[in-house]
């Protein structure tokens, strides 16, 4: 019943014009299963189910309650490229880092795509970043394609700042993947962590220590950046690889 009724509430907000215009963004997904509604309308409803969640309650009605939040979540995999999306906004809202990581562990595998593995991004993570960091070395020894990209992502969220310590880039840089959504987001976290600690990552493609392509990505993106300098996007065009 709980799918059925926020399936409901999706084709509800139904753009057409955006439908069209997504599917051409997610060449991974197939494009019936795209309903077309705008991320501020998943937003918007995915912080009304979880907030119903959190509280426990919710009656019975026109529109979903409690329980069809809950039968929603657990009803892998999901048809539509929306519900998956809805379903990670609606994870990243929880407060209870112990549900919310099972709940990440679940839907991961059913993943397959990289708008909703990076739009995934739950709040609570922020505050628990030492109990996050042993979920994240798991989840990059996936064979999951989008299971690894999101743990690196993590990684690039969560710990390129204060907490910042020379085993995560190490750890991202042992990752050797032939999907090519692995490897940008490799190049996407080396460009970043060059804007944030770059002294200690430059090493990184002085020594070579990435392949090629994700090494001339991460120096493309890297130069791409507002972030980075002048001098230092010089630099690093001298070290472009062929």
């Amino acid at each position: 019943m709980g799918k059925s009724v926020i399936r409901e509430e999706l084709f509800g907000l139904q753009d057409m014009k955006y439908r069209d215009f997504q599917k051409k963004l997610i060449p991974t997904v197939n494009p019936e299963s795209v309903i077309g509604v705008r991320t501020p309308e998943l937003r918007k409803l995915a912080k009304q189910l979880a907030k119903m969640r959190q509280q426990e309650s919710g009656s019975a009605g026109q529109g979903p309650c409690t329980a069809d939040v809950e039968t929603f979540l657990k009803q892998l995999p999901h048809e539509y490229f929306d519900e998956n999306q809805l379903h990670a906004f609606i994870i990243s809202e929880d407060k209870n880092f112990e549900r919310c990581v099972a709940d990440v562990e679940a839907f991961l595998p059913y993943v397959d795509n990289w708008a909703t593995c990076d739009q995934m991004s739950p709040k609570v993570f922020k505050k628990n970043r030492e109990r996050l960091l042993l979920h994240v070395k798991n989840w990059l020894e996936s064979e999951q394609t989008y299971t690894v990209r999101f743990a690196i992502g993590m990684l690039m969220e969560h710990f390129l700042g204060d907490d910042y310590d020379p085993e995560y880039p190490e750890l991202v840089a042992k990752v050797r993947s032939e999907e090519y959504y692995v490897n940008m987001m490799i190049a996407w976290y080396f460009a970043t962590a060059l804007a944030k600690q770059y002294d200690a990552v430059i090493p990184y493609l002085e020594e070579q220590k990435l392949d090629v392509w994700t090494h001339n990505k991460t120096i493309q993106k890297a130069r791409e950046s507002y972030r980075i300098t002048t001098d230092q996007k010089e630099y690093l065009k001298t070290l472009k690889r062929k």
